[in-house]
């Protein structure tokens, strides 16, 4: 009989989310083992504990999976598995906080999409403007458009000050150009319209982050996405499985992308990661840009 396949997941957080486990689960992971309030100064002796315990064999059928919330602490996290390894005990690490990773490389992916299906161009050189960017998903969308060659603009709702340690530190990290805008009244938000070629809305679920009115200034719109797919729809008039159908806006040519179609990519990414984990003959360290990587095949 063999060994079943194991999967360590760890999170800073009170709780793995569930939504994780049951992919994991359906992907192939036989037994799931989640660890809440870890702290990074554990995640080496975690890991080692993890690679030791089954021999060079064992370890080809064992993984860890890295949640939380934050994508800073997740990568951080990543590298310090990898730093515990001890070839050959070595396994596969994928890091995914929030799922920001897997539903940011889908939202941007399948932007990168419409873009051409319906506009016949790419992402580079157009001006993004991500709302309600400064959690898990909108700091991770804001990487992946700007690697992609955007003029990424990140605000939120809240607080401008949100949004410029936001893009401080993922400028730091990653090199990415992410420029900071006040979006946090209605006025700032209609003022930002005209130079968004590409909207994402990643706040908060059951809040309307744009109106139909706001949008009539978007005179130069090609796309818009959501991945709120709780009532209010995050932008007015855009339902949850549009996947390219026109949007009202000023610029009389946008179109929409609703939060289940992109969700539908995210799942699949996901669970395609984790399966890769799987069937890997090598170990593998995923985060964000082999997500992007997959999100992209998905949708070509």
């Amino acid at each position: 009989m063999e060994n079943p396949y194991i999967l360590h997941m760890f999170s800073p957080t009170n709780n793995i989310s569930p939504f994780d486990v049951n992919m994991a689960c359906d992907a192939g992971f036989q037994v799931l083992m989640p660890y809440s309030g870890v702290g990074l100064d554990q995640i080496y002796g975690l890991t080692q504990d993890a690679i030791f315990s089954r021999g060079p064999n064992g370890v080809k059928r064992t993984g860890i999976f890295i949640g939380g919330r934050d994508i800073g602490m997740a990568a951080d996290m990543l590298d310090a598995c990898r730093g515990a390894m001890v070839p050959p005990f070595e396994v596969s690490v994928f890091a995914d906080p929030s799922g920001a990773f897997t539903t940011a490389a889908a939202l941007v992916a399948c932007v990168e999409r419409q873009l051409r299906k319906a506009h016949n161009t790419e992402l580079e050189g157009k001006t993004v403007l991500v709302l309600g960017g400064t959690g898990p998903v909108g700091t991770a969308a804001a990487v992946l458009a700007s690697s992609a060659g955007a003029k990424v603009l990140v605000g939120s709702h809240s607080s401008a000050m949100r949004a410029r340690v936001a893009s401080e530190v993922v400028n730091a990290r990653y090199g990415s150009s992410v420029e900071p805008v006040e979006a946090g009244s209605n006025e700032q938000k209609e003022g930002l319209m005209p130079q968004a070629n590409v909207i994402l809305c990643t706040a908060k679920a059951g809040i309307q982050v744009l109106s139909k009115a706001q949008l009539k200034n978007a005179k130069s719109l090609l796309v818009a996405a959501d991945v709120n797919a709780v009532p209010p729809a995050g932008i007015e008039g855009l339902g949850v499985m549009d996947d390219g159908k026109p949007l009202e806006s000023g610029s009389g040519k946008a179109v929409g992308i609703g939060a289940l179609a992109i969700g539908n990519v995210k799942y699949l990414c996901q669970r395609g990661l984790f399966q890769r984990m799987i069937n890997t003959d090598k170990p593998v360290y995923l985060d964000f840009r082999d997500a992007f990587a997959t999100a992209r095949q998905l949708v070509a």
